[in-house]
């Protein structure tokens, strides 16, 4: 597992700094797996490189993570290491194939006419990380899918808000142009980063639905799943704090320094989170003020 424990040790990921929740047989694993995420992801936004050259390899991934799923001999050294993860935990390709699906989104489209359209590329890039994740997690509930989608949808509405300014000065806009239009945004002032009251309205809108999908998912965590699910709700605990200082800024995020949880306060939002599933407590980790 060397390789991919190499890239989540350089990355300042929310997601990699939750698995010191994990006992270090699923740590590994998860390592695996964000691994392999990062790696897609990172030839989806490498924008130095041609479109299609982004393609052909993200086409080779694909193919290469068929063989890690189906006991094959894949080439890349993530995916090699993938091949027992994914046999132990019975992780399926279809899963894998649908999340390149949605980094290959970023490829071709960087506006999103509605709702809808959003929803389903965050169910593509958050939530199926989501549902490989609990299969390594270990659940009983079936429930507990639905709240991976939730939670993932979540967690990927809370990055499209803290990213805002980030994307536009790559000209890409993940608010919904149905969204814009409601609120009176026009894409011009927001690529220039231009801040006002009508996209406050806008962003405050998004805020609104992803508090939804981290309520929803709090609910459908079911008692017998909750101390197998401490990596995701620490994940959960994080990005939920997260939001709220993005609401608490009033989401100036077009001036100063982004908007981000110190790791001081990351350990901690962990540390309690683990505390509370251990001891038994039903207090939620996220989802109310």
């Amino acid at each position: 597992m060397q390789t991919s424990q190499a890239i989540t040790r350089r990355s300042d990921s929310n997601l990699a700094f939750s698995f010191i929740a994990l006992d270090r047989e699923k740590k590994e694993a998860m390592s695996v797996l964000y691994a392999f995420c990062r790696e897609v992801d990172d030839i989806a936004d490498d924008d130095s490189c041609p479109v299609e050259e982004r393609r052909v390899a993200l086409a080779d991934w694909h193919e290469d993570v068929r063989l890690a799923c189906n006991g094959g001999n894949p080439r890349m050294p993530v995916n090699r290491e993938l091949c027992l993860v994914a046999e132990k935990y019975s992780l399926p390709f279809e899963l894998f194939e649908e999340l390149i699906r949605g980094v290959e989104t970023d490829l071709d489209q960087c506006r999103y006419e509605t709702l809808e359209e959003l929803d389903q590329y965050c169910y593509r890039v958050a939530s199926v990380v989501g549902l490989l994740s609990i299969e390594i997690f270990g659940y009983r509930d079936p429930v507990s899918k639905d709240y991976a989608v939730h939670l993932g949808k979540a967690l990927q509405m809370t990055n499209i808000l803290r990213d805002i300014r980030n994307d536009a000065e790559r000209g890409r806009i993940y608010l919904p142009r149905e969204e814009l239009d409601r609120c009176g945004v026009d894409e011009e002032s927001l690529l220039a980063l231009h801040y006002s009251s009508e996209f406050h309205q806008a962003a405050a809108s998004m805020a609104v639905r992803a508090r939804n999908h981290y309520q929803k998912a709090s609910g459908l965590l079911s008692a017998e799943d909750r101390r197998t699910m401490v990596a995701a709700e620490s994940m959960g605990a994080v990005y939920w704090n997260l939001l709220r200082e993005l609401e608490r800024s009033r989401f100036q995020v077009f001036a100063g320094p982004q908007v981000r949880l110190g790791k001081l306060r990351k350990f901690w939002l962990i540390l309690r989170t683990w505390l509370r599933i251990r001891l038994g407590s039903n207090k939620p980790n996220y989802g109310v003020d």
